[in-house]
């Protein structure tokens, strides 16, 4: 899975995409978790989380009754990249739990330690700029990939975003549809 990541990262020919790559082999992004218990909380989680979104968002583009026009670059970084946000976040600690024998045992759980407090969609945006010059629609898109999981005070932003870029509804439902249809 992760040869098949990188394969389509560097088919975007992006300015800057080597340099990006060169950053994700430097972190834990290829055995992170997608989160700590709500879906692909297990190591690689983030990987096989981030190729399904891919998967499933390409198809809902070409399956869309409503025309969405993008390029398949755009479909690749925006799918693959949108929990860049994730990578060294993660730590694994341990906590006390009964056993099948109901013994006491320490056992390992994910925790978060954010090292750099910047949000969830506008982090992966600035963590992607500083390799990748990306258009409006992918910052947009990658932005605004949580929905309505958003604070509420946000959602009416949130619907003027979806109407200039409808690709990003796609991405929410995308994102929602790894989580809970398939749990990664």
């Amino acid at each position: 899975m992760k040869e098949e990541f990188l394969s389509l990262l560097r088919s975007t020919n992006r300015e800057g995409m080597d340099k990006l790559i060169e950053f994700i082999e430097k972190t834990d992004f290829f055995k992170a978790p997608a989160s700590t218990r709500f879906h692909g909380n297990y190591e690689g989680g983030l990987l096989e989380h981030s190729m399904k979104v891919y998967e499933i968002l390409k198809e809902k583009v070409e399956k869309s009754s409503f025309p969405i026009e993008t390029t398949p670059e755009s479909l690749i970084i925006i799918a693959l990249l949108h929990d860049i946000c994730k990578v060294n976040f993660y730590k694994v600690d341990y906590r006390n739990a009964k056993n099948e024998f109901g013994e006491w045992e320490k056992v390992p759980y994910y925790t978060v330690e954010d090292t750099i407090p910047y949000g969830h969609g506008e982090k992966s945006v600035m963590m992607l700029t500083e390799y990748i010059k990306l258009t409006s629609e992918e910052k947009y898109c990658i932005r605004w990939h949580m929905g309505f999981s958003e604070p509420k005070e946000l959602y009416t932003t949130l619907g003027q975003a979806y109407k200039k870029y409808p690709l990003g509804l796609l991405v929410f439902e995308a994102d929602l549809e790894a989580t809970y249809f398939y749990n990664i």
